[in-house]
């Protein structure tokens, strides 16, 4: 393609190839602090593009394609050409990894223990992740976590955190000097900034850390926390793996290994102050 960039996110580097420039120009300053793939061979490809040549310049829309694809998939409009390549970054790893267990949650780690946090869109993660962090915890990542079924440590995935909406303002007050990406508007999930992740977190990412507390946090409630048995936790794991199945005896034993030897809680919060000492106590 005209247009490419190479990075590597903790152990998974991609290729990320478009038509246009801006998208590429974006992930460029976004992510210029974070290295190489190894010995330049990227894990995927990523492909920006236009499904008609004339797209690429009247009413410009971006296809998101590379190794794995999903053929309905919508496009997006050009304006909104850095989501489309954290999209398709996000897509390769949940068709495409193998070699770790991968779980949808945001994890934070202090004293070489993993908090990892899960749950539906809109209960909180990346909010949570990006508070800690600027509270001197180290951001393993905001989208993915990576369980090597071998050893049972979390491998960091320290992508640029996604906020939507409401957690915008209340992150750039948490972290007045961080790094913002540009403001989209009109996404499929509403308003969404991106936060680069700080100094430490790229630093340390190659760093693996052993999970040692599971959070099933719910935002919008009155404080309220509960322990969460290892079989409901194994069932809601599953359902937050896009590789489980694909991984077969060694996604079940991982994951069986993780819920058996860390506890679980799930926590409800009404504001985030009130998340982070419940996390901070628990942790």
């Amino acid at each position: 393609m005209r247009h490419v960039i190479a990075v590597r996110i903790g152990p998974i580097g991609f290729r990320i190839g478009s038509d246009w420039r801006s998208p590429i120009a974006a992930i460029d300053d976004l992510y210029a602090d974070y290295p190489q793939p190894d010995n330049g061979i990227p894990d995927f490809n990523v492909h920006l593009f236009a499904a008609r040549p004339w797209r690429k310049i009247v009413r410009p829309s971006v296809h998101i394609g590379g190794d794995f694809v999903i053929p309905d998939a919508a496009p997006l409009p050009l304006a909104q050409g850095l989501l489309a390549a954290e999209m398709g970054m996000n897509l390769q790893m949940a068709l495409g990894l193998r070699r770790y267990l991968l779980l949808h949650a945001s994890a934070v780690e202090r004293n070489g223990r993993a908090v990892l946090m899960t749950g539906i869109s809109g209960a909180g993660k990346s909010t949570l992740a990006a508070l800690l962090m600027a509270r001197g915890w180290r951001l393993m990542g905001d989208e993915f976590v990576l369980i090597d079924p071998a050893t049972g440590l979390a491998h960091a995935f320290p992508r640029l955190i996604s906020l939507k909406n409401e957690a915008i303002p209340v992150a750039e007050r948490a972290a007045p000097q961080g790094r913002f990406g540009p403001l989209l508007t009109g996404t499929p999930k509403g308003t969404l900034r991106h936060l680069v992740p700080d100094a430490r977190a790229i630093a340390a990412m190659a760093e693996p850390a052993e999970p040692a507390l599971l959070l099933f946090p719910r935002f919008g409630f009155e404080a309220a926390e509960r322990p969460v048995l290892p079989s409901e936790a194994f069932v809601r794991l599953t359902q937050s793996s896009t590789n489980y199945v694909t991984l077969a005896e060694r996604g079940f034993d991982a994951l069986t290994r993780l819920v058996r030897n860390i506890p679980a809680r799930a926590i409800d919060y009404p504001d985030t102050e009130t998340a982070i000492a419940m996390v901070e106590a628990l942790a």
